[in-house]
């Protein structure tokens, strides 16, 4: 695949904060430079909750690692949502 043809997000998918959609994935970004990016995220929250495991005076890790995992959540939501076809939507009027 080229990359001019190389399927780009779609900036459908939210990141929630107390039960608002408060940022969401930016519509245009390359697939591979999204998935680097959400990997990135993953690798520091994963550092982040080992040191969450051993830092008992503080919290602050352990909430790192959780807004970095929802904002991986979210770009890998918007990849799949991306690169999954979607069903032909026949107009209903045409239909008639």
């Amino acid at each position: 695949m080229t990359e001019s043809a190389e399927a780009k997000t779609i900036g459908f998918t939210p990141i929630y904060c107390s039960g608002k959609a408060m940022f969401h994935v930016s519509a245009g970004v390359p697939v591979s430079d999204a998935l680097a990016q959400a990997s990135d995220f993953l690798f520091l929250a994963k550092a982040f909750t080992e040191d969450a495991a051993y830092v008992r005076d503080t919290d602050r890790h352990a909430w790192a690692a959780h807004y970095l995992t929802a904002m991986g959540k979210a770009l890998l939501d918007d990849v799949v949502k991306a690169v999954t076809p979607r069903p032909d939507r026949k107009d209903k009027k045409a239909a008639k």
